[in-house]
């Protein structure tokens, strides 16, 4: 068991288990303030600051190392604190006054009695976890010290144009929800009619875009960690997004069903307009 321990901390990049120490700290923190609270969500508005910290935490590993920060771990250091103090305050505006999140108001009722001493584990860990695996190529990002590459303005390219969508997109929403006459329509404007979940495309463009920031440091010796952009976009595509959210949402809203038919789930499509149907063999000839 060791040998496989020694064996997986040498791919792991520098300051890897501090940054898992720091995460686990808040983690277990918020779940402390979920717990008074009774709001196990809380920990969606944490989930991009565990991204931050283990940003700072690779960049602090780096100097205590004996090495000033490059400027590829100081862009992708920026890149990803951008992203979460963003996203942290959007979804803290957003949940602000509105008790526990449905979601997980679902999980707490499934695991009672006892929920809140099994959160720690079910909710608190589970995500401190996979927010430390998700992070590896910020840490192998910001260890290399190879010069810029066409792999690192790709890659920074992609995380830009990934959290600026997943921004704008969150503002659309937001504006939209704001509005009175809106209550109970579905959001179909903007991005939201290229895709039903441009957020989450957002999203995984941005860790895309780290990891390739990764490869152009380390090379493909790096490549391994392309673990992390398929766990995120597997996550919003398959676990906690686009399916959890849209399991029961056609029940709770009529017209989700027709926007279902008429826009693609994640990757951006001009949609169709309504009653046209995909053009078959048969119409070609």
């Amino acid at each position: 068991m060791s040998d496989v321990l020694a064996s997986l901390a040498s791919f792991l990049p520098t300051g890897a288990g501090l940054a898992l120490a720091v995460i686990a700290g808040l983690s277990f923190a918020t779940w402390i303030a979920s717990v008074v609270r009774h709001d196990a969500s809380l920990v969606d508005r944490m989930w991009p600051v565990f991204f931050g910290a283990a940003a700072i935490t690779y960049v602090v590993a780096r100097q205590a190392a004996g090495m000033a920060p490059s400027p590829r771990a100081l862009a992708v250091a920026a890149l990803v604190l951008a992203w979460a103090l963003r996203l942290c305050a959007y979804i803290t505006r957003r949940n602000r006054g509105h008790g526990e999140d449905r979601r997980y108001q679902e999980i707490r009722a499934r695991n009672e009695p006892g929920f809140a001493w099994k959160s720690l584990y079910l909710v608190f860990a589970l995500q401190a976890l996979l927010a430390w695996v998700i992070a590896w190529p910020v840490g192998v990002a910001i260890a290399a010290s190879s010069p810029l590459g066409v792999l690192d303005v790709a890659g920074l390219a992609l995380g830009l144009f990934g959290a600026s969508y997943e921004a704008v997109a969150d503002a659309q929403m937001a504006r939209f929800r704001a509005e009175p006459a809106n209550r109970g329509r579905v959001m179909d404007r903007g991005l939201w009619g290229l895709s039903r979940h441009p957020n989450y495309f957002g999203e995984a463009c941005t860790w895309w875009g780290v990891w390739l920031v990764a490869v152009g440091g380390a090379g493909l010796a790096a490549a391994w960690c392309v673990v992390s952009p398929l766990l995120i976009t597997t996550l919003l595509l398959k676990v906690s997004g686009v399916a959890l959210l849209e399991k029961d949402i056609g029940d709770r809203r009529p017209g989700y069903r027709d926007y279902i038919e008429r826009t693609p789930a994640f990757l951006p499509r001009w949609p169709r307009r309504a009653g046209a149907r995909p053009v078959s063999r048969e119409d070609r000839r």
